[in-house]
């Protein structure tokens, strides 16, 4: 079993920055892909980044945000730039253990997730 906890999140003026962590627990095999969704309310849950352990592949729903993974901590962050009103949701870590791109929400494991909230 595999326990994400996302921290991070909070309250930031459109144009800024945030940077949201998420520390993975149990064996570093079911972290293969680590990921970043959000939601928002009314909204369906979308991918943000992506990548895989070998940085085989990556996937960013904007070049705002970018991904990078600590192995040796069982760790993936997520750098928010230039933040917009737009970017307000929860945002949940998530893991995979199979190799692959994977771009939809059938990660095996989740976050509770944290808030981002944008101010205009």
């Amino acid at each position: 079993q595999v326990l994400l906890v996302e921290s991070g999140g909070g309250l930031v003026q459109a144009g800024g920055s945030l940077n949201l962590s998420c520390i993975a627990s149990g064996h570093s095999d079911h972290t293969f892909i680590m990921g970043w969704f959000r939601q928002a309310p009314g909204k369906e849950r979308e991918l943000v980044a992506a990548m895989d352990r070998v940085n085989s592949w990556q996937f960013y729903v904007t070049d705002r945000f970018s991904i990078s993974r600590d192995n040796v901590k069982n760790a993936v962050f997520l750098e928010m730039n230039n933040l917009k009103v737009e970017d307000t949701a929860e945002y949940y870590c998530a893991a995979d253990s199979r190799k692959g791109i994977r771009t939809d929400t059938s990660y095996e494991y989740w976050g509770q997730g944290t808030q981002v909230i944008v101010s205009s």
